[in-house]
């Protein structure tokens, strides 16, 4: 009888499972896994040094480029530690703001999430529906913003400016009937919130289309359930947080736990596994999609009712309006001073922390009183995430550490920063 041989393989950087540039070196006993060596290295940005060289201002819209998939949340962290350093309070609107962008934000990243697990796993339909609704999210984003994806849309002191009271509309095309056309603009006749409020309302019943494909789905479950199990105790010695830490049944979330903004105002609930596996995970993902919904429809009905400025009125701070710009001479120097030269920050450090789709996501920034960080330290969620795939991956097989790597939903712009 042939003995069974082991060897070490590759796993990536060009797998399409692996995400980007995850390079995993696998030793394996035949076709079980011993030992999962993850190698970084190989999309190096030196964000923390880059933005050492930069006026804090030039770095908000680098934050974009780590998670690319969770962009305004970056964001959020960065300038919450400027303002801590600075000493100022942001007008109430602009937090209901950023608190709507962010759970619009982890909706999208959870629908990215599905489509891309589900596709690494074999459920093709799946993807394509989750683009669908993605793609609503990236036309919010792009309204407030002029981008679809890096928006650099929140700024120290605010948000860069109100929400929209018309939402772009698709043009005309001879590819297609004023019928099609007619139907692609149907809920782009009013505002950005009018907009948001029409996604609201039907994104429940695609949630609910997820879960009748997945949820009960026999091999959905055969893939999913007892793989990859992490005990409550283990996941929180290996720094496990978001999904990962909830999935293990550990009820820790920053926007609970260590409120920041408007969250200790509105009400949702934090879903939790039991098993600590795939599976859990999944359903805790897809129940945070519904929170996120709740929240967003929360902030819609503040912001309707409470209209008002959402940045400070220190253009020492945030830059003056093109209009007044326009007539006065003192806000034409504050612009120039402020993108050329950006703003001082008094001496101090600061570790800023939000509730990222991933995890915990932090920023630990040194101030010696310059207009540029003395040190700029990220917390990057699916760090510590990654750090324990061959722990989680150990006696598994290989078509097994596809479905860890996606529930990990781990990207490379933060891990490899």
């Amino acid at each position: 009888m042939t003995e069974i041989q082991s060897y070490t393989m590759n796993f990536g950087p060009q797998h399409p499972a692996a995400h980007g540039v995850l390079r995993l070196v696998l030793e394996m006993d035949g076709e079980v896994i011993r030992k999962v060596d993850p190698h970084i290295g190989l999309l190096h940005r030196a964000t923390e040094k880059l933005a050492e060289s930069k006026p804090f201002n030039q770095s908000i819209g680098y934050m974009d480029r780590l998670d690319y998939v969770s962009m305004m949340v970056n964001e959020h962290a960065y300038v919450l530690a400027i303002e801590r350093l600075l000493g100022i309070e942001i007008p109430i609107r602009a937090r209901y703001i950023r608190v709507l962008f962010d759970e619009l934000t982890r909706i999208t990243n959870h629908l990215l999430w599905l489509g891309s697990h589900a596709l690494d796993i074999g459920a093709m339909s799946v993807f394509l529906y989750a683009f669908r609704e993605r793609e609503d999210i990236m036309d919010m984003y792009e309204a407030v913003s002029g981008a679809r994806l890096h928006a650099t849309y929140y700024r120290p002191g605010g948000v860069h400016a109100d929400l929209p009271d018309r939402m772009p509309q698709h043009a005309p095309s001879r590819w297609r009937s004023k019928k099609e056309q007619g139907e692609r603009n149907r809920n782009r006749g009013g505002s950005l919130i009018d907009f948001i409020r029409d996604f609201t309302g039907r994104l429940p019943g695609r949630i609910d289309e997820f879960e009748n494909l997945l949820t009960d789905n026999r091999i959905w479950k055969q893939r999913t359930v007892g793989i990859g199990v992490v005990s409550p105790e283990r996941a929180l010695q290996l720094g496990f947080s978001g999904p990962m830490l909830r999935g293990s049944g550990i009820a820790w979330d920053l926007r609970r736990t260590q409120p920041y903004e408007v969250y200790p105002d509105l009400e949702f609930d934090i879903p939790i596994g039991r098993e600590g596996d795939c599976y859990d995970r999944y359903l805790v993902r897809i129940e945070e999609m519904r929170q996120s919904n709740r929240i967003v429809s929360q902030c819609l009905d503040w912001l309707v009712a409470h209209p008002g400025p959402v940045i400070l009125d220190d253009y020492k701070i945030a830059p003056p309006p093109r209009t007044v710009m326009k007539h006065d001479m003192e806000a034409l120097i504050h612009h120039f001073k402020l993108f050329t030269e950006g703003y001082t920050v008094p001496a101090g450090e600061t570790y800023a922390v939000v509730e990222h789709p991933k995890g915990e996501f932090g920023i630990y920034l040194v101030s010696d009183g310059a207009n540029k960080p003395y040190r700029l330290k990220i917390r990057a969620a699916g760090f510590a995430h990654l750090a324990a795939l061959d722990e989680m991956a150990r006696g598994h097989m290989i078509p097994d550490l596809v479905a860890i790597i996606g529930t990990q939903d781990i990207v490379f712009g933060e891990i490899d920063r």
